[in-house]
């Protein structure tokens, strides 16, 4: 006699195959405007996307964005030991390229310690408007063509809902992710 259990298992159970598609039959996503595409996903996954205007410097929109922050760090600060970035509560890095896909921005390690990508509760990334490729594809053939040591994408901020299922922001890293478009 089956148990329980293994009527269940030979329910689910399929003798089909599938087998993988060809990646010729794959067609990645390109848009008209990726820029914007980009912008729009950004925002869909709760980063905010602003601009530097025309004579603005970095520093006075950082300090507009953010004017009651203590410690702000730029990815140029020479900082020695990780515990230097304890308190640290803006970090200002720049940002390689995005994904108009998914809203990603490829951030590759220019600092001595990494963990300014992840310890800031804001941070922020520098991004040239023309610096968006259109797909994760793109994304993979312009890292082929790079030297990178260590590296991440980042798409907004951290944020987690798997406690009693309530959504929480800045869990893991940045409470608020905010891109400044440069030119």
């Amino acid at each position: 006699m089956m148990s329980a259990k293994e009527s269940i298992l030979k329910k689910c159970h399929t003798e089909r195959d599938y087998p993988m598609p060809s990646l010729d039959d794959i067609q990645p996503v390109r848009w008209s405007d990726p820029l914007r595409q980009f912008i729009a996903a950004s925002q869909a996954v709760g980063a905010a996307v602003v601009s530097l205007e025309k004579g603005e410097t970095v520093e006075e929109k950082v300090r507009a964005l953010f004017p009651d922050a203590g410690i702000i760090r730029r990815g140029t600060d020479d900082v020695q030991s990780v515990q230097e970035l304890d308190g640290t509560d803006v970090a200002v890095i720049q940002g390689d390229f995005g994904v108009a896909e998914n809203g990603c921005i490829w951030i590759p390690q220019r600092v001595s310690q990494r963990a300014l990508y992840f310890i800031a509760e804001h941070l922020v990334i520098l991004l040239g408007r023309s610096e968006v490729v259109n797909n994760m594809h793109e994304a993979m053939e312009r890292l082929k063509r790079n030297e990178y040591g260590y590296g991440c994408f980042i798409s907004g901020p951290s944020k987690t809902a798997d406690i009693a299922q309530v959504l929480v922001m800045g869990a893991q890293a940045a409470r608020s992710v905010t891109i400044l478009l440069t030119d």
